[in-house]
């Protein structure tokens, strides 16, 4: 583990905890003293905990599909059970699950998408704030995505649209709380192949070339021409979490090699 240092002693609950840009944040916030609470629909967080654990940090996790109002409730009592308080919180469950021309979605999938990529954010912040209200203090970082401005994901992108929305006039409400509300959207990230597809449907010939055209537009749309890493947006969302950001708020924060979204 990393020196204590930004997060000593103050408990900080990410979501979609179990692999990619989850994951490495909690990992970083417990190397920098973080006690965490990872939550995500995978079992695999239970794993990324007791990782945590090994290395001599604090780690606590919290099994549930996020997109329901009971289970955002569940985890903030659990993080608050833990460790008395939630001094941060990260959104970051959402992530297209089809890629295609808009014309193609039907229905029931234009609903998922939202579904997925909204609501935990929104049912997340929802059910932290009271904690926070309460002990007068707190930071909320929500991962949207660069892909507001991206070609194959219109409903997908138009939820993390809204997450941009929720983020500003949250902050603008909150900003003589002592609560800092913003955002961080990542562009394209590598990440080792997903544990837990968001598509349990594997793609066909059609839908694989679609695909291909997003990567082709996340990459032409970077000015550095390639994928970010995980630690690059790991970076990005623990400093807007820290007190070095203690006077920024409603910010969305493009990390996306220079796509503004």
């Amino acid at each position: 583990m990393r020196p204590v240092s930004r997060f000593a002693r103050k408990s900080m609950v990410v979501t979609g905890a179990a692999q990619g840009i989850g994951k490495q944040v909690a990992i970083d916030a417990a190397g920098e003293g973080a006690r965490v609470t990872l939550v995500d629909r995978s079992p695999l967080v239970e794993t990324v905990a007791a990782e945590i654990a090994a290395s001599g940090g604090q780690a606590v996790s919290f099994v549930a599909n996020l997109e329901t109002w009971e289970s955002n409730l569940g985890a903030m009592k659990t993080a608050h059970k833990a460790y008395g308080a939630i001094d941060v919180l990260v959104t970051n469950v959402g992530g297209a699950i089809w890629m295609k021309p808009f014309q193609h979605f039907d229905e029931k999938q234009i609903a998922a998408e939202v579904q997925r990529s909204l609501f935990p954010t929104l049912w997340g912040c929802r059910a932290a704030l009271p904690y926070m209200l309460e002990q007068g203090r707190g930071a909320i970082v929500n991962v949207s995505s660069v892909a507001t401005k991206g070609v194959n994901r219109v409903p997908y992108s138009a939820a993390k649209g809204a997450v941009n929305g929720l983020t500003a006039a949250l902050a603008f409400e909150l900003g003589t709380k002592n609560i800092r509300v913003n955002a961080v959207a990542p562009g394209g990230t590598t990440a080792p192949p997903r544990a837990i597809p968001r598509n349990a449907s594997a793609p066909n010939d059609e839908e694989r070339a679609w695909g291909k055209e997003v990567v082709a537009q996340t990459i032409e749309s970077s000015h550095m021409k390639r994928y970010g890493l995980l630690r690059e947006m790991s970076a990005a969302i623990l400093f807007l979490a820290s007190d070095a950001a203690s006077y920024i708020t409603g910010t969305v924060l493009p990390v996306g090699g220079g796509d503004q979204g």
